[in-house]
């Protein structure tokens, strides 16, 4: 279903009141035959979109945590291939919506027409693509639309407020609004007028705009929510499930869920 089942999840989410949680999690971190159930536990848990990030060798938007999280996935053979191969295999049992986080050189090397068939077939419903400016999306804007695979748009805090509109305009599924200048990973606190930040690309976006890169604490949770549609959980959550400590990701995904607290 692509964009579609993930505009149909944030409206789900959002006309009750709640607002929309999407961990992020790396494919085959202590191994691909954990996936599954990893993503069945998040679906259970109440996530709103799961984010699946493909382990590369030169992240340039990861913080230590996913990046060591990546060098574990890659020590166990994983790779893009094996991961949609992966994927198809749970195809049917799947109810959440996937979105891949990968960077333009493992899709290149994949052939992006070949990439953009195989995500439809194993039922990825969107793409993130840090490395991927938007005077280069025409690389691969065309197959992914052919698919109706939604292209998700990072906006930075440093963008102009030109580029950001134009950024809102584009993209698709959700934006992405990255809280933090650096890479992703936990942090104590945020700057001063990120919410003036965040309300600002509300009104900029045609679709549902997410606070990610540092959250991690249902108390993050909480302030950014009060002026945006929801946020994405990275580091917080691949260190958790490292550790297996579940409740820690219950609390955080019920933190957004508006609904149950009132």
């Amino acid at each position: 279903m692509g964009k579609a089942k993930i505009d149909q999840a944030f409206n789900a989410v959002l006309e009750r009141g709640d607002k929309a949680f999407v961990p992020y999690i790396m494919a085959g971190d202590g191994g691909l035959d954990k996936l599954d159930e990893q993503l069945a536990f998040l679906e259970e848990a109440g996530a709103t979109v799961v984010e699946l990030g493909i382990a590369f060798s030169d992240p340039v938007a990861d913080g230590p945590t996913i990046q060591e999280a990546g060098l574990r996935a890659l020590a166990n053979g994983v790779s893009l291939s094996s991961v949609l191969e992966k994927l198809k295999d749970s195809k049917e049992e799947r109810n959440i919506p996937i979105v891949l986080m990968t960077y333009i050189n493992p899709i290149h090397t994949y052939g992006v027409n070949n990439f953009a068939k195989s995500c439809k077939e194993v039922g990825v419903d969107g793409l993130i693509i840090p490395d991927l400016p938007l005077e280069e999306e025409e690389i691969i804007a065309p197959a992914l639309q052919e698919k109706e695979i939604a292209l998700i748009r990072l906006a930075a805090l440093t963008s102009t407020d030109e580029r950001l509109a134009e950024i809102g305009k584009r993209t698709e599924g959700f934006l992405y609004a990255v809280t933090v200048t650096g890479t992703t990973g936990v942090r104590a606190s945020f700057q001063e007028n990120l919410g003036t930040h965040l309300e600002a690309l509300r009104a900029k976006s045609n679709a549902p705009v997410l606070a990610g890169f540092g959250v991690s604490s249902p108390e993050h949770v909480r302030s950014l929510t009060e002026h945006c549609d929801g946020v994405v959980v990275g580091s917080k959550i691949v260190d958790s499930l490292y550790k297996n400590d579940r409740d820690a990701i219950r609390e955080l995904i019920v933190s957004a869920q508006i609904s149950k607290q009132k």
